[in-house]
């Protein structure tokens, strides 16, 4: 029986990133064995990203010659996560959601982001939507409680996300990279680009950079000091004085990440297996 291995990332790998599983174990041998040989069975792989794609192609050359890897990112409902309906005014809400204890976000950078935005916007806001301890989120990102009540964490149900994203004014969203998460697709860049918001990301997590540069959706912070948090403030300052910013990130949105977009792809993987099967 004919079938699609949907990798959703490269598991095993961000497993070791953050910690929870040691590299050449006897789990992570089996679970990489498991990994491989699926690859190179199924009648067809998805993954989420074109940077994983690279990746396997280059480790697996041979076996994945004839193989067909079809990229389908992580899909948002643009029908919930739509822009508001009236541009907010001041002050500026830097926005964050989902985890950021997951061991692959880097919260170190997500406090040198703060601190800097604090510093050169002293009416500037913080909220970090998350289901993680809101205690431990503060102790990591504001330990001394510099920021006080400028910052504000807690958990909200999943049918108010798209209203309180559409509460942010950007999206601040910074992963581990490297080898583990060339095959992250990050929900949260659909869902805020969805609401119209621009990011602002890393280097090294799947296709984010890409996206957000090839699109101008956001900035690209290069490094984890203050020079380089400035700089990419600044930058950030200037792409939101354009007019067109939030109808750009909601077509790249539907353009990259709609369910209709994802569930065509899956349509045609899955006809194409079917056809294979019959001739």
């Amino acid at each position: 029986v004919p079938f699609l291995f949907d990798m959703r990332a490269l598991w095993p790998e961000e497993l070791i990133t953050a910690g929870r599983l040691r590299r050449g174990s006897l789990i992570h041998r089996a679970i990489s064995g498991a990994e491989r040989a699926c690859l190179v069975r199924s009648a067809g792989v998805i993954s989420l990203t074109h940077a994983a794609v690279k990746h396997l192609r280059s480790v697996y050359p041979k076996e994945l010659a004839n193989q067909c890897l079809v990229v389908i990112p992580t899909c948002a409902d643009l029908d919930r996560f739509t822009p508001a309906a009236d541009t907010r005014g001041d002050p500026t809400v830097h926005g964050c959601i989902g985890t950021v204890l997951s061991g692959w976000f880097r919260t170190d950078w997500l406090s040198g982001w703060m601190r800097v935005a604090a510093a050169r916007d002293p009416d500037a806001l913080f909220e970090i939507v998350t289901r993680d301890d809101a205690a431990r989120v503060r102790a990591k990102l504001d330990p001394t409680n510099e920021l006080a009540g400028r910052l504000s964490i807690g958990l909200r149900p999943s049918g108010e996300m798209p209203d309180a994203v559409r509460g942010h004014d950007l999206s601040v969203m910074f992963f581990t990279d490297g080898l583990s998460k060339l095959g992250s697709a990050p929900t949260r860049l659909a869902e805020v680009l969805g609401c119209g918001l621009p990011v602002v990301a890393n280097e090294g997590v799947g296709d984010v950079a890409d996206i957000v540069r090839k699109n101008n959706v956001g900035v690209i912070v290069e490094g984890a000091s203050a020079q380089h948090m400035e700089t990419a403030f600044e930058a950030l300052q200037t792409l939101m004085q354009d007019p067109d910013l939030s109808e750009r990130c909601r077509a790249t949105a539907e353009a990259v990440f709609s369910l209709e977009a994802g569930t065509e792809a899956y349509h045609e993987i899955y006809a194409s297996i079917l056809k294979m099967k019959d001739a």
